[in-house]
């Protein structure tokens, strides 16, 4: 077991000095290598599963730091191939940026070309949507903007009714009191009239009794 974890440890710092000569590298050279880093890698997991199967077989005190030794190993395998990963992601994108600035320097463009005509159709038909969507914006905004105002001017009538009717309710209290009070000073003066005859029946019986 020890030959061949230190077998694939050797194989981990391989792969990691790769990963130096990788970045300097483009192209089939940096293709040809990654396969060779890919291999090792593959390599170090097969390594990685007999050590497994291994660790199971030693002795107890010794099986424990056996499988952590392992479990470790299998982390940094791990690592290793994202990391070769993300350098094949760099370089393709490195490529491809290099290969499409050729391009752009190497392209002809002449006044009738059909792409650039799609493209500009293509701003074109853009910049009249943006425009009728702002223009759509607008008009709802107008609308928004009658409608805040015919509220206003209907809150102002509102409030001219309101009043009105509060003067005419105050006009019809002042009425109310008024009839009340003419009402008071009838019954006062029926009173007062009656109040008189009787008292004059009076005298006048007293007098026709005595007097005559």
């Amino acid at each position: 077991m020890e030959s061949l974890y230190h077998q694939t440890n050797k194989l981990q710092q391989d792969v990691l000095d790769s990963f130096v000569q990788l970045e300097k590298l483009s192209g089939k050279e940096a293709h040809s290598l990654e396969n060779i880093i890919q291999t090792r890698i593959d390599q170090i997991i097969s390594n990685c599963e007999r050590l497994a199967r291994l660790a199971d077989k030693e002795l107890a005190p010794r099986k424990a730091n056996a499988k952590l030794r392992v479990d470790q190993m299998k982390y940094d395998c791990q690592h290793l191939q994202a990391a070769l990963r993300n350098l094949q992601h760099h370089r393709f994108t490195r490529e491809r940026e290099v290969q499409e600035r050729e391009d752009l320097l190497s392209r002809r463009f002449t006044t009738n070309e059909q792409d650039t005509t799609i493209a500009i159709d293509y701003a074109l038909q853009m910049n009249s949507s943006v425009n009728n969507a702002h223009k759509g914006m607008d008009d709802l905004l107008g609308q928004g903007n009658s409608i805040l105002t015919n509220l206003r001017d209907q809150h102002g009538t509102l409030k001219g009714a309101h009043k009105r009717i509060l003067d005419v309710a105050n006009t019809l209290g002042l009425s109310n009191t008024v009839m009340r009070l003419i009402e008071r000073r009838t019954l006062q003066d029926k009173f007062i009239l009656f109040g008189g005859m009787i008292v004059t029946l009076v005298i006048m019986f007293l007098i026709v009794r005595y007097l005559i």
